[in-house]
Formats: structure tokens, sequence, C-alpha cells
């Protein structure tokens, strides 16, 4: 045999040998490498795995700017009827202490669905009888509302009626609530309190 034969020969057994050699360590490694789980420090409730965030705008006390708080919400009562859920967490108020609430007290939702992308709310007469009045505060009230609302996808708009009638107004007719309202950032605080 001639010796260039030989050599290639002896090359193709021992790179075959390299080869079947890494192919098992590879094989074996595999099966022997430890799997490393990750464990909570504390169990997840049910509760919890339930929660998700939900962003709701207050006013902020000092600035008059609507800032937004992060708010846990039940996921199942958010699917269930998120509008309703949303504005009454409004209706709630904030839990920082240096927000407050745009909703007149005793205000009530008395309905409330989406109608192609804009949400119609009915609140009950207090939103405008207990309402302090005032462009900033009437401003504040609406925005708050409507871009909770619009945080949600499907929502581009809010049309607000009072005890089932359109085309109110605040007491002092400042802002009228004829007309769909949208999304405005200009009134949000530029870094969000979530």
């Amino acid at each position: 045999m001639n010796k260039k034969v030989w050599i290639i020969l002896v090359s193709a057994l021992a790179l075959a040998i390299i080869g079947i050699g890494v192919y098992l360590f590879i094989v074996n490694s595999e099966e022997e490498l430890p799997v490393n789980e990750i464990q909570p420090e504390e169990e997840i409730s049910d509760e919890q795995m339930r929660q998700t965030i939900a962003t709701v705008y207050y006013q902020n006390k000092e600035t008059k700017e609507l800032t937004a708080e992060g708010r846990l919400v039940d996921v199942k009562t958010l699917f269930t009827d998120p509008y309703a859920t949303l504005v009454n967490l409004l209706i709630a108020g904030p839990k920082n202490e240096s927000l407050k609430s745009t909703i007149p007290v005793d205000t009530k939702i008395l309905k409330i669905e989406l109608k192609g992308d804009i949400v119609y709310i009915d609140f009950s007469s207090e939103f405008i009888d207990n309402h302090e009045g005032g462009l900033e505060a009437e401003n504040a009230t609406v925005y708050s509302i409507v871009n909770t609302l619009t945080e949600l996808n499907e929502v581009n708009g809010v049309k607000i009626l009072i005890n089932g009638k359109e085309n109110q107004t605040f007491k002092d007719k400042i802002i009228s609530l004829k007309d769909p309202f949208s999304r405005n950032e200009s009134l949000i605080k530029s870094s969000n309190n979530i």
C-alpha cells in the first residue's frame, strides 16, 4: 500500500475515533448536567397570581397635574367589567397621599358600556351637583376618567352622560359634556408615579 494512502486511512480513523468520543461526551454530559430551578423566596398565593397592574390617573394635590398610580386589580374582575372596575378605582381614590380623586363625592355609575371604540358612562347627578367647578378641576375630572380608560387598547374616547341625558355641562357651563373626549397627554405629569 502506498504511504500516502496509509496516512490518509490512519488520519480518517483517528478523526472518526475523536468524533465518536466527542459525541459520547456531549450525550453523557447533557444527561448529567444539573438543572437549576429558581425557587421563590415565598409561596405565591392564588390571589397574587390573579392580579395585574392597572394604571389610574388622579390629580396631584400640589401641581394639579394628572399623575398615574399603579393599582393591583384582580384579573377576573378586570376581564369581566374593565370599564366599571377602573372608574370605581377612580371613585374610591388613590393610595398615594400626595394625590386626590377627581370624581365628586357620592358619584355613582348608573351604566357603562363600550360602543365601537367609545366608552359611554352614565353618572348620577352628583357628578355635576357635587363638583367644585372651575376649568382646572373640571379638566382634571374629565381627563382622569378619559386617560384611565384609554389605557385599554380598545378604547379611544369617552362619552359622559348624567342620569341618562346627553349634552350636559358642569354647573358653571365651562366644559360641555356634549361630545366624546379623547386622551389628553398634556395634562399628565411627565414622570408617571406607577
